[in-house]
């Protein structure tokens, strides 16, 4: 499973808090669970979110490449001419180089919180679809809970399949995606951020 869809998950665990019924007289309550790892998968709408998304990095990763490319660029050109150098023109150099090491980590550190703002955006309404999916599964059902097998930390080794409500929310959510974007309140998602490039290497004192 790609990050994407990993932070869905994540996402998912976060924000679907499934409510419990008035079900106080009932002798024993209603469970169910899902798996959000599938819910994920198959939500309509994912596909073309995530395309858009790595459609949208390859602008960061070109900048972030290029700035790492100078770095390193400056880095070998002070490495072959160390030996050459007097002490006032080593420190010149390093201090350079170390400055220019800072505004790429600066860049990088903005490229990565505009990448995990992107995400949030472009996953925001395929969670609250899902959100109000089980929901909706879950009122018409009569379920008191519905647990998510899917979510990281998950403490679940065994269940009964029966009690697998993957498919209903599924269903229930290819039919309310038809519905117009402004039928449904979109909050934040929670994201991940983008991976560091590697490969930048600190000049030799």
């Amino acid at each position: 499973m790609n990050k994407f869809v990993r932070a869905g998950v994540v996402a998912l665990a976060a924000l679907v808090v499934v409510p419990m019924a008035a079900q106080a007289q009932q002798a024993a309550p209603k469970l169910a669970y899902i798996d959000s790892r599938a819910i994920l998968a198959q939500a309509p709408g994912r596909a073309e979110a995530e395309a858009q998304f790595q459609k949208e990095m390859q602008s960061y990763q070109s900048q972030v490449k290029l700035m790492g490319d100078s770095l390193n660029t400056m880095m070998a050109a002070y490495t072959k001419a160390e030996l050459t150098l007097s002490p006032a023109a080593k420190e010149t150099r390093q201090k350079a180089i170390r400055d220019k090491e800072a505004a790429y980590q600066d860049r990088v550190q903005g490229l990565q919180e505009q990448a995990q703002q992107r995400q949030s955006e472009l996953m925001g309404p395929i969670m609250q679809l899902i959100n109000t999916a089980i929901g909706d599964v879950r009122a018409q059902e009569g379920y008191t809970f519905i647990f998510d097998v899917g979510a990281q930390g998950g403490v679940v080794v065994a269940a009964d399949t029966t009690l697998n409500v993957t498919d209903k929310v599924l269903a229930r959510l290819r039919t309310i995606s038809a519905r117009p974007a402004s039928a449904v309140p979109v909050p934040p998602a929670v994201g991940a951020p983008m991976t560091t490039p590697a490969g930048i290497t600190k000049p030799k004192p």
